[in-house]
């Protein structure tokens, strides 16, 4: 069987390179503020590519629906930006989704955190009233 690492990865990883430098550099929409683009999905195809992102700031969805719809607005010039650079015959059709999993992963954290201090505080306590 063929390996699954073929065009279709080498594009997505293509793509999250040059969306993060668009963003950065020519996108000046002050509804989007900083974003991260953290990953693509390209169909098998090459026809649409999913782009997921986060915001600075924005810990919800509904937060980020504002900016989530100004970039999918945004979607056609990102789109002929890329067809400047890119050696594809056509570019992907994007479609800009919020990632969850970071905000998650880093709530996570901070629980994890917090436990294991109290956990640290609990043990302090506990053998400092032991040796009395």
């Amino acid at each position: 069987m063929a390996r699954e690492f073929g065009r279709t990865e080498r594009v997505a990883d293509y793509l999250r390179q040059e969306l993060a430098r668009l963003l950065q550099m020519e996108v000046r929409d002050p509804r989007i503020g900083m974003v991260s683009v953290n990953e693509v999905e390209v169909s098998r195809d090459l026809a649409h590519a999913k782009v997921f992102v986060t915001f600075m700031e924005r810990d919800s969805e509904a937060d980020a629906s504002e900016a989530l719809v100004v970039l999918n607005h945004a979607a056609g010039f990102l789109r002929t930006e890329l067809s400047r650079d890119a050696r594809m015959r056509t570019v992907p059709k994007l479609r800009f989704v919020y990632d969850a999993g970071v905000v998650r992963g880093r709530k996570i954290s901070d629980l994890i955190e917090r436990a294991v201090s109290e956990d640290r505080e609990r043990h302090t306590d506990h053998d400092a009233g032991g040796d009395r």
